[in-house]
């Protein structure tokens, strides 16, 4: 797994052994950031369920002013403290060692982000837990581009009666993204 484009370019991050992540490949991320790159310029990126940090990197990478990962997993969290210093986008992001609940109720009150990622463990419903919470939080807001990355099964008819519009769908071999903001 290496960050694709931008300041960090070519560079190879860690990620943790085993199956407690799963690292989106180069090419999904590179179709993720294509679609993402005319909202990076100085955005505010929150990068839920974060893994070894990749996507919050990348965002880094591409001109994103400030991030903020949060993951849950302690050797994953070490895993982030470490990809960030070697690429040394340190100085522009923040771990949050935490439940992603947990650290979404910390960060009330303290800025809106321009764009929510979330790759939660799939089939757990995690991310209709985080879409619930996020629709009358203050870290969101009418403006926040809200992206899922979820198992190609997992259905969200449901975001509608959440307050969500769904703005695109795009769908891998086995995973999509999608793309939502606030009715």
């Amino acid at each position: 797994m290496r960050v694709i484009a931008g300041k960090a370019r070519r560079l190879n991050l860690k990620t943790i052994p085993g199956i407690d992540t799963r690292p989106t490949t180069d090419r999904i991320k590179e179709t993720l950031f294509n679609i993402l790159q005319p909202e990076l310029l100085e955005c505010r990126f929150l990068d839920l369920f974060s893994g070894s940090g990749g996507i919050g990197i990348e965002a880094l990478s591409r001109g994103a002013s400030y991030a903020v990962f949060v993951e849950k997993n302690p050797k994953a969290a070490a895993c982030i403290r470490e990809n960030l210093a070697f690429t040394k986008l340190a100085e522009d992001g923040k771990l949050l060692n935490m439940d992603v609940l947990q650290a979404l109720r910390s960060l009330e009150g303290k800025g809106v982000f321009d764009i929510i990622f979330m790759d939660p463990p799939y089939n757990n419903e995690l991310e209709r837990q985080v879409l619930e919470y996020l629709k009358d939080s203050t870290v969101a807001d009418k403006n926040t581009l809200i992206i899922v990355e979820a198992d190609l099964q997992t259905d969200f008819s449901y975001v509608e009666s959440l307050g969500y519009r769904q703005l695109r769908s795009k769908e891998y071999k086995t995973n999509k993204h999608v793309f939502l903001e606030r009715a």
